[in-house]
């Protein structure tokens, strides 16, 4: 027997679930499509807002030119280059400034170093720093008490952290002034005896 099948009646059960699974694969289709939009979004934020890798801070070189006149030493050159202070300089500054009454020796303070640096720019003089007295044994020391009662017990030559020096070409009052603009530590000046005397310790002045 020919003839057109029966239609299936659909139940409106089964237009409902049919409804549903379309709705569910779409909303599952949009999730997945918006978690890669996300991510890709993401992604990119990431590598916009990548930090570049900072370069290192180029420390200018600094230098220092002192002598010590009795004793024939002298030092020009750079102390501190590359980010550091340089050893064999250091040590070289060390040995000009050691006690030149008993050769004996102390650490130099850094601070001591970048002082005198800074006297002979605030000078703009191509002239070294002659030294008079650098560092200056616990003998040394009472020594000059006996000629000078203004030199202190504890004096901060003790502790390396004081010179006395002389520029050719500046009068003690100009160096005076330079020091004392600087508002690094001490400065004494001693004008029968032709030297100025600076230190890293509290800011004073005398002399």
């Amino acid at each position: 027997m020919t003839g057109t099948p029966p239609q299936r009646r659909l139940d409106p059960e089964d237009l409902k679930t049919a409804s549903l699974g379309t709705k569910t694969q779409s909303t599952s289709n949009l999730n997945r499509r918006s978690f890669f939009t996300f991510a890709a979004g993401a992604c990119s934020l990431l590598l916009i807002n990548k930090p570049a890798s900072a370069a290192p801070i180029a420390l200018p070189e600094r230098r220092l030119f002192i002598n010590h006149p009795y004793a024939g030493e002298s030092f020009n050159g750079a102390y501190f280059a590359e980010g550091q202070y340089v050893p064999d300089a250091m040590a070289r500054i060390k040995r000009i400034l050691r006690d030149h009454n008993d050769n004996s020796f102390h650490q130099i303070d850094p601070a001591l170093v970048e002082l005198m640096a800074r006297m002979r720019q605030t000078l703009g003089t191509r002239e070294p720093l002659q030294i008079v007295s650098g560092y200056r044994s616990p003998h040394s020391n009472r020594v000059a008490r006996t000629t000078d009662r203004r030199v202190a017990k504890n004096s901060f030559h003790m502790q390396g952290k004081a010179v006395d020096i002389r520029v050719q070409g500046f009068s003690l009052r100009t160096l005076r002034q330079a020091a004392t603009a600087l508002r690094a530590g001490g400065v004494g000046t001693y004008p029968r005896r032709d030297f100025l005397h600076i230190d890293v310790g509290p800011i004073r002045s005398w002399g």
